[in-house]
């Protein structure tokens, strides 16, 4: 039998902590492996959340599936295409990874070809969907309705605050698997992770290079390991080989 490594994710903390949508992915997954003769070796789980987390440089746990697939030269499996992302250019640009993805909502026979065109369909819907919102506020807005609520600006700075504090909290939960695999191999001071991190090219939140105070920070965050724990205690199997 072929084998084949899985990837699911969530895009919510609140996902991520309760497993909504987990599960379905990965059942989706397995029956589809059974029913094709494969057999999932390994299983990635990532929580993403927060626009501008679609870059593969702020998905590490993604960005280690495919490392391992291409040096295990096996496939990656996600039970829809909008779990790899919503966005075409990122779609091609995994598919420049040279990394074959399997879809089983599309099948196995579905090349990279199709991919791109439903990546751009489904692309093309949002963009439709968004735009009919706006039609429909400036509509509101020149019926006299007042959109907007300038008096809770300082409750949506503080919004702004702890949405930006849990899409750090669920990237450091992201890169606690690979930290915890390195630091099983002897690479256990900060400065040492963060030589290893940039070889691997997995970036910081913010897209930049790791240093030993990035990486002490992104560990020390207050609730990582919980989203690490709760993740992992849905999570058949996480492995991030060297």
């Amino acid at each position: 039998m072929k084998s084949a490594i899985a990837y699911v994710r969530v895009s919510t903390q609140a996902q991520g902590k309760s497993g909504l949508g987990l599960e379905a992915q990965r059942a989706n997954i397995e029956r589809f492996a059974e029913a094709e003769g494969l057999v999932v070796t390994d299983w990635f789980q990532e929580v993403e959340t927060g626009k501008g987390f679609d870059a593969l440089d702020r998905r590490p746990v993604l960005s280690e599936a495919l490392r391992i697939a291409r040096k295990t030269k096996v496939p990656v499996i996600v039970a829809k295409l909008d779990r790899l992302s919503r966005d075409v250019a990122f779609i091609a640009g995994l598919m420049a990874q040279r990394v074959p993805f399997i879809v089983t909502e599309l099948g196995a026979d579905a090349d990279p070809f199709m991919l791109h065109l439903y990546a751009a369909l489904a692309e093309k819907e949002r963009a439709l969907i968004s735009k009919r919102t706006r039609e429909a506020l400036q509509a509101k807005k020149k019926a006299g309705a007042a959109l907007g609520n300038r008096t809770n600006l300082t409750q949506a700075q503080l919004f702004g605050a702890a949405r930006n504090a849990m899409i750090a909290d669920a990237f450091a939960a992201n890169i606690l698997p690979v930290v915890k695999q390195l630091q099983d191999q002897g690479v256990v001071t900060f400065r040492a992770l963060a030589e290893v991190l940039n070889q691997r090219g997995i970036k910081t939140a913010r897209g930049g290079g790791w240093a030993a105070m990035t990486v002490k920070r992104a560990l020390d965050r207050p609730n990582a390991v919980v989203y690490a724990e709760n993740a992992a205690d849905t999570a058949p199997r996480t492995t991030v080989d060297s």
